[in-house]
Order: structure tokens, then sequence, then C-alpha cells
């Protein structure tokens, strides 16, 4: 099998991978590069979901690239609109022809001996497979399986008489005009989806098991939108998208600090929105603080409009069984349904479902440590894309891709072909923290058990601040005494003709 050669392979080709692509070539131009994506279209996330309504739940001026202006007028958009500020960006930066559809990235072997990594990826219709190798990997492969999503063992669901969904699988042809509809969930997937059902359906009932805080806020950003039409649109969306880290940044640090003054607004602002008939104690106060979880954006309301309208319900309940008619609850209530929605989450992976070795010894990133929240303990030249839990995931995304240029650029100054994090010895004895800390959500409490962890102190943290990011991934010194840079030994093959970086 022919092995095609680039200096650094990228894993996927959404917001992540895009991304990376722009910085390789605007700041290690120099480096040859190719993006390997698993399905036949590019933008990830936002290809993949297609259930009714689908949006992002963070504002586009964080949200999208620090390089690229988001200039429509909506900030909280919708799904399509997303995907196409991606096929724009694509287009823009000539991103488009490096990237190769259908190449599912199923193994990454590193070889100190080569100084490189052999990646071994299969087309998923015909199960041909390609290798490529590169001296540096990076994975923007996000955080879940693209195979399916996560869906609780229902007991009676075979039962049902009517259909289940999960939104992570919609299909294209569903019917639900007229039809009863239950959402189980009341997660950003549950809160989207009932007002977009509930314009057709004959009802939709949401079906929680716990309350989630939830805010309502316009879908335009009045301030972004004035300051467009007197200024450029790069100066416009700078301006917009600090005032909005700042605000996000000023608002999750007040969770922290006064959290029972948070609840107590945010129960308010459901009490003005629902008003005196709806039980705000029962089905919207949650057991836990602000921002222990993330908070479910309302945009313009809506969710609350069709509670108001009776379009739409809330049942905060336990499910005992699913019977053939709808679903059984603990309460001794049973909820008629036609379609059954499991807006349950995702299925979270370590990433990207590949199987990692190192020199003949598989990676369990389980028993690694995170260096900086993007690279692991004794990988070699591997670093990973992975965003905010409290803030947009693209803020992070672009600082882990100016890193990994500062991080490439330093290995060509000095000659070095391989970079590795490893354990001082003063750290041997850190506590092993959650990769993740102080974040309840049981999508990432299933995940944590296979992350790295984190210790007490720099760079072995994985921070969740942009702040603090900001200065460590753009101002810290790349050769700070953890990260170990090597040169290839004689006789290696590293330094291998390149494919063209055109």
């Amino acid at each position: 099998m022919t092995v095609e050669h680039f200096d650094v392979v990228v894993v996927g080709a959404g917001i992540s991978g895009i991304g990376a692509a722009y910085h390789l070539q605007e700041f290690s131009p120099d480096r040859s590069f190719t993006i390997l994506e698993g399905r036949e279209a590019l933008g990830g996330t936002w290809d993949l979901f297609r259930y009714p309504g689908v949006r992002s739940d963070s504002d586009m001026h964080t949200l999208g690239y620090s390089f690229k202006p988001w200039i429509h007028e909506k900030s909280i958009a919708d799904g399509p609109k997303i995907l196409e500020y991606l096929h724009e960006t694509v287009d823009q930066f000539d991103i488009r022809r490096h990237i190769r559809f259908n190449h599912l990235v199923s193994s990454a072997e590193w070889s100190t001996e080569n100084q490189q990594w052999l990646v071994t990826a299969a087309n998923p219709h015909d199960d041909t497979t390609r290798q490529y190798s590169c001296n540096f990997l990076f994975m923007c492969s996000g955080y879940y399986s693209y195979r399916g999503g996560y869906t609780p063992d229902f007991a009676g669901a075979h039962n049902f008489g009517g259909q289940i969904v999960h939104p992570q699988e919609w299909p294209e042809d569903l019917d639900y005009k007229d039809k009863r509809v239950v959402v189980i969930g009341s997660g950003a997937t549950a809160v989207t989806l009932v007002p977009a059902m509930a314009r057709d359906a004959a009802h939709v009932t949401m079906l929680q098991r716990s309350p989630t805080y939830m805010v309502a806020r316009p879908d335009q950003d009045a301030v972004a939108n004035t300051m467009r039409k007197v200024l450029p649109n790069k100066i416009a969306y700078d301006l917009t998208r600090f005032k909005n880290v700042s605000r996000g940044a000023m608002i999750y640090k007040k969770t922290r600090t006064d959290p029972d003054k948070v609840r107590t607004m945010l129960l308010d602002e459901v009490r003005k929105e629902l008003g005196p008939d709806f039980d705000v104690d029962k089905h919207f106060t949650p057991t836990y603080n602000p921002w222990d979880q993330r908070l479910c954006l309302v945009p313009n309301g809506d969710f609350f409009d069709a509670l108001r309208w009776n379009k739409a319900s809330v049942v905060t309940d336990h499910i005992s069984e699913f019977t053939e008619t709808g679903i059984s609850l603990e309460s001794g209530e049973h909820i008629e349904a036609d379609i059954v929605v499991t807006a349950t989450g995702l299925q979270l992976v370590t990433l990207g479902e590949m199987d990692f070795v190192v020199d003949g010894e598989p990676v369990d990133f389980a028993d690694t440590w995170t260096y900086k929240g993007l690279a692991y303990s004794d990988v070699p030249n591997l670093v990973s894309s992975f965003g905010y839990i409290n803030a947009s995931w693209t803020l992070r995304a672009d600082l882990t891709c100016e890193y990994v240029c500062r991080l490439l650029n330093h290995m060509r100054d000095t000659g070095s072909t391989q970079c590795t994090p490893r354990l001082r010895a003063e750290d041997a004895s850190m506590p092993r923290r959650p990769w993740i800390d102080d974040f309840s959500s049981g999508y990432m409490q299933r995940m944590m058990p296979m992350m790295p962890k984190q210790g007490d102190r720099a760079p072995w943290l994985n921070t969740q601040s942009y702040s603090e990011d900001k200065k460590l991934f753009r101002k810290g010194p790349v050769d700070d005494g953890v990260m170990q840079f090597t040169k290839a030994p004689v006789g290696a093959s590293a330094g291998a003709t390149s494919s063209s970086p055109g």
C-alpha cells in the first residue's frame, strides 16, 4: 500500500478542522497538510444534525471564527446558516482542496524510530483503506460518536406502537403534523425541538427527570447590528466578540461566587415569562447551581411561548415503561404519544473513536495527564482540539490552533522532530483530578473515566478559562521544561519528502 506523507494530518473537517486549516496556511505556511474527514461532507455537527429548529446555543460572534466576521443579523443562528458560514470560510480561504472526504480514520501509530505517525483511514462506502504518514497529528474530530447518540435502555420500548427517534438520526420524511409528540430530555436539544415541533404537532410534551436552568434572550444582537452600520465588519465583529466574551465570563464568575443571587434572577425571569399559573418550582428549578450544567438558551422566548399557547407542556417525572400507546410514569400518569423523541444526549468518545499506539504500546488516555487541556503525557506530536463547556467551542479551538502553529514553528526553528509532554519529578505526586471539574451534566460524567486526568499545577490543568488560556497559549513559553523537544535519531526517516503544500 502506498503511504502518502504530509507534515501535518488534521482529522475532522468540522468547525475545528476548518479553523486548523486556516491557521496552518496563515501561520505555518511551510508545512504541508491534509484534512481527513470520515463523512462525505464538511461541517461536522452542523451537517450531521437535521432535526427541526437545530441551532447554536452560543452567539455566533463567539462561536464564529476570530478571523472571519459573522455578519448576519441573527446572532443565534440556525444550523443551515452556520453550515453556510463554514462553506463560505472553506471557499474564501481555499481550504476545500485540502479535504479528503470519506476517509474515516481508524488508527494512528507513532514510531520514534521514524519520527512519524502512520494514520490508517477507510472509505465507509467500500471498505478500501488508505495510509498517510505525518510528523504531527492534529485531532479535530470533536467529542461525540458519529455512529449514534445516547439512549437509555427504556423498559418496554419495543412495545411502543409509534415511532422512536433520536435527534442525531432524524428521518428526513418524519411526519409529525397533528401528531402527539413526547420529547424526552431537558437540555438544549429538547428546548430547541419543543417549540419547533409545536408549530405543526397536535401537542408536544417535554418529559424530564429534572429541570434545567433556562434563559430567554433575543436572537439578534442589537449592539452588533448597530455597530456594523457605522464600522467596518471586522472592527464591529471584534468589538462585539470582546463584549460577549467579557459578559459571558462575568456571568459565569458570578455563578461561582454568588450562585443564590444568579439562581433567583434566572427563576424570576422564568416566572415573568410564564405567569402565575405555571409551577416554576417543580418544572424549572434545578437542584444544582447555575452553570454546574450549561444554561439552556431560549431565543426570543419561543419555548415559553409554546407553553403559554398550550401547544406544549412540561412533565417532570420518571419513566416506568413504554406502552403500546405512550409512556407510563412512576407517578402513575400515562402520556399518550404517536412519536417519542429521545433527546437524551450524545455518546461521548475520546479522540474520534480511534486506536492510538506509541512505539507498539496501545494508548489508554485515561492513564495519561492532560497538558494544557490539549495534549497528553508521553504521547508525542499530538494535539487535540476541545472547546469550552462554559463558553463557545470556537474560542478555545482558535487558541489551540494558534498554539499548534507556535509549536510547529518552534520545532522548525530548533530542528526538533519530536515534542512530548512529560511529567517532571515534582509532578509525580499530583492528585488525579477529573479532566473537567465542577460540571455535573450526565453526558460529561459518563465521559470522565475515559479522559486524561488533570493535576493541581500548570501546565497539567484544563482551565476552562478563556482569559487564562489566552495568556498561556499565546504568550507562555513553548519550551517550558515540560514539553520535551528532541531531534531525529540518526537514520530516522523524519523529513521525508512531503506532498506539496499547494
